[in-house]
Formats: structure tokens, C-alpha cells, sequence
């Protein structure tokens, strides 16, 4: 899976989360940019990433995420750790 898919799938994600199938986010796409992105809403998010993902976050690896480009890149990194050689 490359980085343009594991994208697409994250912009679902949101779509899914947010209940807004015209949602489109880009990497500097980050809280501040849609209204109802919480806390609680960032948790769902997580969650539902580390399921369709089948990874696991730890807090050090989401405390400091600013935007959707640095959570792509993340969960990149973890797929990566986790040996799969899909990319």
C-alpha cells in the first residue's frame, strides 16, 4: 500500500467519522479546519485508523501530530515497523 492509498483511506475515514461523504482533507488539513473535530473525535479517528490499519498507536506517537499529512506519515512508519512489506 503506498502513500496515495493509505491517503485515500484516510480521507474515508473522515468522511466516515464526520458523517460527511464530500469531506476532503489534505495533508495540512488539521483540527482548526473542520468544526467538529474534538478531542473525542480524534480518538474515534485514531481508533478507527489502527483497525482498518491493523496497527497500534502509542500517546508519544500522537501527542505531537499537527495536521493529516503527519498522520498518514505515521501510520506509514508503523505498517512499516510492523514489518509489512506492502509499500
Amino acid at each position: 500500500m503506498n502513500r496515495e492509498k493509505i491517503f485515500l483511506t484516510v480521507n474515508e475515514i473522515f468522511r466516515e467519522i464526520f458523517d460527511d461523504p464530500e469531506l476532503s482533507v489534505t495533508d495540512k488539513t488539521d483540527a482548526n479546519d473542520i468544526e467538529d473535530w474534538d478531542s473525542l473525535e480524534q480518538i474515534n479517528l485514531l481508533v478507527a485508523m489502527e483497525k482498518k490499519f491493523l496497527i497500534k498507536f502509542s500517546v508519544d506517537d500522537v501527542e505531537n501530530l499537527q495536521n493529516v499529512g503527519e498522520t498518514v506519515d505515521l501510520i506509514i512508519r508503523k505498517i512499516e515497523e510492523k514489518g509489512d512489506e506492502q509499500l
